[in-house]
């Protein structure tokens, strides 16, 4: 027969506590992945700014510059030299373009592991109250039985 309250009731157990324990590691690595995309997508919006301003630099031109006239060759290499920051600017473009296609990937796939690991922390929560329930009434139930028997004891003296 049980002496205190930890001898009266089981300790909870939950069953799926493994499945929560990998859904958390899972979690976890999602969240990596997407601090490590926010991270490239940081890189690449600084890359764009810095074609940006090169481009903006080179199209200011020369003469801004005060570098005077130019010949004819120079203003080809110049143009030349617009063209390949302007390629230079729309491939950041692109691969901006392609971070936050990433980022917002790594968003969805975290909200995803999130709400699993959630779904079994609900569940684990649902059943660690109805096991203190169960134990709870089993106490009632044997606080009323000697509670009866002391009756009863009186009753017959």
């Amino acid at each position: 027969r049980p002496t205190n309250r930890n001898e009266m009731s089981r300790p909870f157990r939950f069953g799926l506590q493994r499945v929560r324990e990998i859904r958390a590691h899972d979690e976890d690595q999602a969240k990596e992945r997407f601090a490590a995309s926010l991270n490239e997508r940081v890189r690449g919006e600084a890359i764009l700014r810095a074609a940006e301003e090169r481009l903006r630099d080179a199209q200011a031109g020369p003469i801004a510059q005060g570098f005077g006239p130019l010949s004819g060759a120079a203003l080809v290499s110049r143009q030349a030299w617009v063209e390949r920051l302007r390629n230079d600017r729309s491939d950041a473009q692109l691969r901006m373009s392609s971070y936050d296609n990433e980022l917002q990937r790594r968003r969805v796939e975290l909200t995803d592991a999130s709400r699993a690991r959630e779904v079994l922390d609900k569940l684990e929560t649902r059943q660690r109250e109805a096991h203190r329930q169960a134990g709870a009434r089993v106490e009632n139930a044997e606080l009323d039985e000697m509670g009866l028997r002391a009756h009863s004891r009186r009753s017959a003296a």
